[in-house]
């Protein structure tokens, strides 16, 4: 398997996938003080089929888990779609009941 490495570009509001070297992918975002919300992500064709969205998807939901202050808003399709089925990720998404939270 390619080894996809996957770094935060904050001062351009992404997160960047490459493979040796080479841009295969990036995932943008919108910033406000309570959540982070992702709006588009796209994968070059010719790293198609890798894992590189799904790399993006889980380092920048860990980052942002491990940041600890911001909600996630998936309007993007693929990021709303990965966790949709990577379940530990629900409870990160805004509007979603936080399941540490008690009553």
């Amino acid at each position: 398997m390619t080894d996809v490495h996957v770094v935060h570009e904050p001062s351009r509001l992404r997160y960047r996938a490459s493979i040796d070297g080479q841009a295969a992918g990036f995932a943008e975002y919108i910033l406000t003080d309570e959540l982070i919300v992702f709006t588009h992500t796209e994968v070059d064709r010719r790293f198609e089929g890798k894992g590189v969205g799904s790399a993006i998807a889980r380092f920048a939901l860990d980052d942002v888990r491990d940041e600890g202050r911001r909600k996630v808003m998936p309007l993007c399709p693929f990021i709303k779609g990965w966790i949709g089925r990577h379940r530990e990720y629900v409870p990160m998404v805004y509007g979603i009941p936080d399941s540490t939270a008690t009553d």
